[in-house]
């Protein structure tokens, strides 16, 4: 039952695309972006998938759950895009002002309170259908994504000057 670094990488850059900053000036950038996110909710689902070892009955509740969760956290990794573009955008100025330091400080605060809270939430709606040690196995496989993740984008992103 482990989670195969082979195909975690893929999502994690594939991820990481995602939530990098990409302003694309034609229709066929914009396409290609969509692809590539397609392309990263898929290979995720697939992951889970083959950690899950869901029955049938546990399956039909789950992958409903899972779609939602995926759209909700979506909208964390559109907040942490857009912080960490306000961030470049501060960096690359040469010269981060404490406001705009504090300003980021609040926002990846909120994030991640919001993340918790989604988390929690999800984590309730999975328990009325699934039994506890499934639900936790499913919070292991989203962790162990979002710890990938973060891991990657901290050691990208340079201290704050």
């Amino acid at each position: 039952m482990k989670i195969r670094k082979v195909i975690i990488l893929p999502i994690v850059c594939g991820l990481l695309a995602i939530t990098a900053p990409v302003y694309a000036a034609e229709s066929a950038a914009d396409t290609n972006m969509q692809i590539l996110l397609d392309k990263v909710k898929a290979d995720k689902k697939l992951v889970v998938a083959a950690n899950m070892n869901l029955n049938d009955a546990q399956s039909k509740a789950f992958w409903p759950i899972y779609d939602a969760y995926q759209k909700d956290l979506m909208k964390i990794n559109e907040r942490t895009a857009k912080m960490i573009s306000n961030y470049a955008d501060a960096y690359n100025s040469g010269a981060m002002t404490d406001k705009q330091a504090q300003t980021l400080i609040h926002e990846a605060l909120a994030i991640e309170a919001s993340e918790v809270a989604m988390h929690k939430s999800y984590a309730a709606k999975l328990g009325k259908v699934l039994p506890a040690r499934v639900v936790a196995r499913y919070l292991q496989i989203e962790n162990k994504i979002r710890a990938a993740i973060r891991f990657e984008m901290a050691d990208k992103i340079p201290l704050v000057p």
